[in-house]
C-alpha cells in the first residue's frame, strides 16, 4: 500500500518549464491556494495552501527552469512571477481580459440604465395611447375629452376605448372639478417614497463632499458604504431605482408584444388567452391581466418629454446581452428596436463597437493595435472602462504577451474543477498534505486529464 502522506516527489522540478498558475478555494472567502499545470504535459504538478505574493515567489523559485508563466490578471502572481523569474515570459490569460471588459461595460449599463430603456417605438399603432393612457376612471374620462377637443366624434372616442357612445358622452359632460381623485397604488406610493428617500441621502452626501469631507469621513457620517458614497456623487446618479418595474422572465415573455397589440384592438381576455394558448402559452387569463396593469403603470412613469411621442420600451437585459451574443440570438429585442437604441443612445453602439473590436485585436493576434483601442476607449469618460484599461496599463507586457502567443490558463481553470471534485470525494475530511498527495498520485499513476 502507498502511503499518500509520505510520497516522494513525482517531478523534476528542473525539467518544468511553461507553465500556468491559478488560486482556488479551500474555503471560499477565507483560504485559498494555488496550483501549478504543466502546459506541456497538461497535468498537475504541483500545488500550495496560500496564494500570498511572498509565499508564491518562494514556490516558483523552486523551479529554476521557468520560462513561460501564464495567469490571471491578479497582481498577486504577476509579482511573485516578475521577482522569482524576472526573465520569463508572462502571459495574460485571454479569457479573463475578455470577460473582464465585458462585465465592465455590463457595470455601466446596469449604473446609466433602468431595468427597461425607453425608445422611439418602431411601430405605429394610432390605438396605443388609448391603451396605455386608460388606466383608471379618471384618465378615461381625461382621454376623452381630450380627443374631443382634437375633433374626434363620439363614435371615434367610442372605438379608442371600446366602450359603449353612452358612456362616452357621460364623460363628455363631467366637469373638472367633479372628476374622480387620481390614485397610485400601493407599489407606485413605495417607489415615489424610497426615490424620494434616495435622493435625500443623495443631496446630504454631495453636500457634506462640497463642505471638504473626504469619502471615508463620509462613510462615517451617514453610515453609507464606500461605494454606495461614491456612486452619490456621480453626476449621473439618478435617485429613481433601476429595478423597479422590473420583471423576470415568465410564461408570457414570449408573447408579451401580441398581448398588447390585440389588447390595443380591443380584443379581449379571454379570446386572447385562447389564441395564445395555441401558440404554447400555459399560464392564466389573471395573468395577461396582471400585465397589462403593470404595462399601463409603467407608461404612465415616462416624463413629459417622452408623452409627446410615441415610445416603447425594451429590458436592459436585452442590450447586456449583446455584450455576449449576435441580436439574432437575443430574444425579446428586433432589429428596428436595436436601430432605434443606438440612436438614442450613441454611447451604446460605441460601446458595441468597442467589443468587436476588442475581440478582433485578441483573436487575429495583432497585438500592436491594442494601444489605439485604449486610447479610443479612455476617450469615452466611462469610469468602469477607465478602471479596466489602467489595468491593462500595469500589466500591458503580458496581456500582449497574452493576444500574441497561444498558451492561456484553461488547463489551470480545468484543475480548479479537478480539485474541487478530490475535496468532495474526500468529504472535507483531510489534511492539504494528504489533498495534494492524492492529487498528483491520480496525475501521476491513473493519468486522469
Amino acid at each position: 500500500m502507498i502511503c499518500l502522506k509520505k510520497m516522494p516527489a513525482l517531478v523534476d522540478k528542473a525539467s518544468v518549464i511553461r507553465v500556468c498558475v491559478d488560486d482556488f478555494a479551500f474555503r471560499k472567502r477565507y483560504s485559498y491556494g494555488t496550483v501549478m499545470v504543466d502546459l506541456d504535459t497538461h497535468r498537475i504538478i504541483d500545488i500550495i495552501d496560500s496564494r500570498e505574493a511572498s509565499k508564491v515567489e518562494e514556490w516558483l523559485k523552486s523551479y529554476p527552469c521557468l520560462e513561460i508563466i501564464s495567469r490571471d490578471g491578479a497582481q498577486t502572481y504577476s509579482s511573485a512571477a516578475k521577482k522569482s523569474h524576472p526573465n520569463a515570459l508572462q502571459i495574460s490569460d485571454r479569457f479573463h481580459l475578455l470577460k473582464n471588459l465585458s462585465d465592465a461595460v455590463e457595470k455601466y449599463m446596469y449604473r446609466l440604465f433602468p431595468s427597461r430603456v425607453v425608445i422611439p417605438a418602431t411601430v405605429s399603432n394610432p390605438e396605443m395611447p388609448a391603451l396605455y393612457d386608460t388606466r383608471n376612471r379618471r384618465e378615461r374620462i381625461l382621454f376623452a375629452q381630450k380627443k374631443r377637443t382634437e375633433g374626434y366624434s363620439v363614435n371615434d372616442i367610442a372605438l379608442f376605448l371600446h366602450s359603449a357612445t353612452t358612456t362616452i358622452q357621460k364623460y363628455l359632460s363631467i366637469t373638472v372639478a367633479d372628476l374622480p381623485f387620481q390614485r397610485e397604488n400601493v407599489r407606485e406610493r413605495q417607489h415615489i417614497q424610497a426615490m424620494a428617500n434616495k435622493q435625500l441621502a443623495i443631496n446630504e452626501v454631495r453636500k457634506l463632499y462640497s463642505e471638504g469631507h473626504a469619502i471615508d469621513e463620509i462613510t462615517r457620517l451617514t453610515g453609507h458604504a464606500y461605494q454606495t458614497v461614491k456612486k452619490y456623487l456621480v453626476e449621473e446618479c439618478s435617485s429613481n431605482y433601476g429595478h423597479y418595474d422590473c420583471r423576470m422572465p415568465g410564461k408570457l415573455a414570449p408573447y408579451e408584444q401580441e398581448v398588447i397589440e390585440m389588447r390595443s384592438q380591443g380584443i379581449t381576455y379571454k379570446k386572447i388567452h385562447e389564441y395564445i394558448c395555441h401558440k404554447g402559452y400555459t399560464g392564466t387569463i389573471a395573468s395577461l391581466r396582471v400585465f397589462m396593469q403593470k404595462e399601463r403603470t409603467h407608461q404612465k412613469r415616462i416624463s413629459a418629454v417622452e408623452q409627446t411621442v410615441s415610445v416603447e420600451y425594451i429590458p436592459r437585459k436585452c442590450l447586456c446581452q449583446l455584450i455576449y451574443r449576435n441580436l439574432e440570438n437575443v430574444k425579446g429585442m428586433t432589429q428596428e428596436q436595436y436601430e432605434a437604441t443606438i440612436i438614442k443612445y450613441p454611447v451604446i453602439g460605441q460601446l458595441y463597437t468597442l467589443l468587436r473590436e476588442f475581440h478582433r485585436i485578441v483573436f487575429s493576434q495583432k497585438e500592436n493595435k491594442l494601444d489605439s483601442w485604449m486610447t479610443t476607449a479612455a476617450a469615452l469618460q466611462i469610469d468602469e472602462l477607465d478602471t479596466y484599461i489602467n489595468g491593462l496599463h500595469a500589466d500591458i507586457d503580458a496581456v500582449k504577451n497574452g493576444i500574441h502567443y497561444k498558451y492561456n490558463n484553461g488547463l489551470a481553470e480545468g484543475s480548479v474543477n479537478k480539485i474541487k471534485l478530490t475535496k468532495r470525494i474526500m468529504y472535507g475530511r483531510n489534511s492539504f498534505q494528504l489533498l495534494k498527495s492524492k492529487l498528483l498520485l491520480n496525475e501521476y499513476y491513473y493519468q486522469i486529464n
